[in-house]
């Protein structure tokens, strides 16, 4: 098995936001895989073997297609490990990225984007240029993150995704290859100061496309949901969540067609 190794280094990690000089590469070993279980469970707080993670899984699945790939501080410590494997539905072939971990002394200083960014190029070396993975709508950091600083957009939101009560999640395919993003134009467009008094998890129309508020507790998330779930049936895809004000954020959905607001 190759590993490839890629040096940050500190004036990269500096600008970055991260202000240690960083390695990420791809996990290989029997010891990267027992860190990287270890990792998962302390920043999910897992403490059920049901939800655990195995280093024969992991060994097994960058053997098979598969990906789990990490970041080091100076001090070699892995701080962030993210690991997927391939995946296909009537769409085509995906690489489906499970899960993406950062220790929680590290989070807030772009670790979870170099993962992202060393995870993509692991699926284009191996053929496939587009990755999937799903996350709550609710957080709406998580989906900042998701499409304006990598530039995927919703494929679907699916009630129940983990079979079980409280896991409606959006799924998100984010294509891989340099200029591929079909939507890159129509996320320069700043949700409207008015949205601030918006009710929370509605659809407000704006030209073609749509902004929908973020609920900020538990209250609007019902609402969100049922909102998400319409504009996907209807033809919209999720492609921009930013903030409106320090309090309150609001996702833009545009026709899937063309990604056109007029």
């Amino acid at each position: 098995m190759i590993r490839i190794m890629n040096s940050v280094t500190e004036a990269q990690a500096r600008d970055r936001g991260v202000g240690e000089p960083l390695t990420t590469h791809e996990l290989s070993r029997y010891e990267d895989f027992q860190q990287a279980s270890a990792l998962y469970r302390r920043v999910f707080g897992y403490s059920s073997e049901e939800l655990a993670l195995n280093s024969n899984l992991l060994s097994a699945l960058v053997r098979n297609g598969g990906s789990a790939v990490g970041v080091r501080g100076a001090d070699g410590e892995l701080i962030g490990f993210a690991y997927g494997f391939l995946g296909s539905d009537e769409s085509g072939v995906f690489h489906y990225s499970q899960a993406a971990v950062v220790e929680q002394h590290a989070q807030g200083r772009g670790i979870g984007r170099l993962l992202k960014l060393r995870q993509r190029e692991v699926v284009l070396a191996s053929g496939v240029s587009t990755m999937r993975w799903a996350f709550d709508p609710a957080l709406g950091r998580n989906a900042h993150f998701n499409f304006d600083i990598l530039g995927a957009h919703s494929a679907a939101f699916v009630r129940d995704y983990y079979g079980r009560p409280g896991t409606d999640r959006l799924l998100v395919d984010w294509p891989l290859a340099a200029g591929a993003d079909p939507y890159a134009e129509v996320r320069a467009e700043r949700p409207p100061a008015s949205l601030a008094g918006a009710e929370p998890g509605a659809a407000i129309a704006h030209g073609a496309g749509r902004w929908v508020v973020v609920p900020t507790g538990e209250a609007g998330t019902a609402r969100l949901h049922d909102t998400m779930q319409h504009l996907h049936e209807q033809g919209f895809v999720l492609v921009s969540c930013q903030r409106v004000d320090a309090d309150v954020s609001a996702y833009l959905a545009v026709p899937a067609a063309g990604g056109r607001l007029r």
